[in-house]
């Protein structure tokens, strides 16, 4: 899957379309496009209010001249119509407006019907699944790729594994554990996203159980993602506590559809911490917040602290970073690695989105389609990319 193919790819009127520009995340998004899209690439701002895309507009043109000429796409999340429109409209469409089940699946069912390469930031599991019960085989069919998790979830820790993989043996049984550092705020809008997928416990379980139904079998080949328990890795010198997120599904599904990972894969995903009460604190505070998240009042109390739309300063965002280490083992040989980069909720997701639809606009990649992970739909190129913008992956121990 590393040997890249020059794949035919419709004519549209844009290369790129980033809907939902003028939120938080989109609005970082929009502004990294301007300073980094590369010169003839056809992009444009889509969202719900046209006054709002105007002043971004502006505000993209302070950073480069000729984005004053950028073009507004004026669409609803919810107007079926406009967003067939917008997704004929688009090589890739990239998507930052969640909670995503309950403002995504319209796009993504557009996407797959039109053929377009599709990109979100979604960290939902319910909406991942569910999106591919609902488009998997149609995108298939018209070649659309749609790549959800393009941001902080799950690039580092799917492109992680990826670079580690590489590193071991091929052909033998291979365990990768990764071990997740930041010091990042969060903004309103990943707060709702979070809260309302903690608070969608029964609908998680039943998606995931349709796309299990779904999803086809892997024969002479196994990719597991356990919870792990809580520890202390001498590995890392932190104690490790499990974290339930999208991430390592992410990852075995890369692991599953890659034969680079072996006959019999392993992941397990940790939160970092150097102190045992700090890791204690965290996890009582983690099951509060997901026991509120259960009630709707208390949901909606949490949701309200902190609006959609806003989120940490640019003096905050650049005292923020993270850092993965990844304990990867197979064959006889040992290696740590570790991918790190600067703000990882704003910042950096914001690139790691942009390089995303870049990548799928103007690379040669392998041949894919359907739902499919970062590192099975760009892999290398994407690695490569991100590498370039500053997020840094490298190998710290060899044994």
């Amino acid at each position: 899957m590393n040997a890249g193919v020059a794949q035919d790819r419709p004519e549209r009127a844009y290369d790129i379309v980033l809907f939902g520009a003028t939120g938080f995340v989109g609005a970082l998004t929009a502004e990294y496009l301007a300073a980094h899209a590369p010169a003839g690439c056809r992009w444009a701002l889509a969202g719900r209010d046209l006054a709002k895309l105007e002043r971004l507009r502006e505000r993209l043109a302070a950073i480069e001249p000729a984005c004053a000429a950028l073009p507004l796409l004026q669409a609803d999340a919810r107007d079926a119509a406009a967003v067939g429109e917008l997704a004929a409209s688009a090589r890739v469409l990239a998507t930052t407006v969640g909670p995503y089940v309950w403002y995504g699946a319209g796009l993504v069912a557009a996407c797959a019907e039109a053929g377009t390469d599709y990109v979100d930031l979604t960290g939902e599991p319910e909406f991942v699944d569910r999106m591919y019960v609902e488009h998997d085989a149609r995108a298939r069919e018209t070649g659309a790729r749609l790549v959800h998790a393009c941001g902080f979830d799950s690039v580092p820790a799917d492109l992680g594994a990826y670079f580690t993989v590489r590193q071991l043996p091929e052909g033998v049984p291979l365990t990768v554990d990764g071990f997740m550092r930041s010091n990042a705020f969060f903004s309103g809008g990943t707060l709702a996203s979070a809260l309302t997928a903690l608070g969608r416990g029964p609908q998680t379980l039943a998606a995931a159980r349709a796309r299990r139904l779904h999803e086809p079998r892997l024969p002479g080949r196994r990719a597991r993602g356990p919870l792990g328990a809580p520890r202390f890795s001498r590995e890392t010198g932190t104690w490790a506590l499990p974290l339930p997120t999208l991430d390592p599904r992410v990852v075995t599904r890369s692991a599953a559809a890659l034969e680079r990972y072996g006959p019999d894969f392993r992941y397990r995903h940790y939160a970092s911490v150097k102190h045992l009460p700090v890791a204690l604190g965290g996890t009582a505070a983690m099951g509060a917040t997901a026991a509120l998240a259960q009630v709707p009042p208390a949901r909606r109390w949490l949701m309200n602290r902190w609006e959609p739309g806003r989120g940490p300063d640019a003096e905050r965002r650049a005292r923020s970073w993270f850092t993965v280490r990844f304990v990867g083992e197979g064959g006889g040989r040992r290696v740590l690695t570790e991918v790190s980069g600067g703000d990882p909720g704003y910042g950096d997701t914001a690139k790691m989105l942009a390089e995303s639809a870049l990548c799928l606009a103007h690379d040669t990649l392998p041949e894919a389609a359907g739902q499919v992970t970062t590192a099975v739909a760009m892999g290398d190129a994407l690695l490569h990319r991100l590498q370039k913008a500053g997020i840094a992956f490298r190998v710290a121990d060899a044994r």
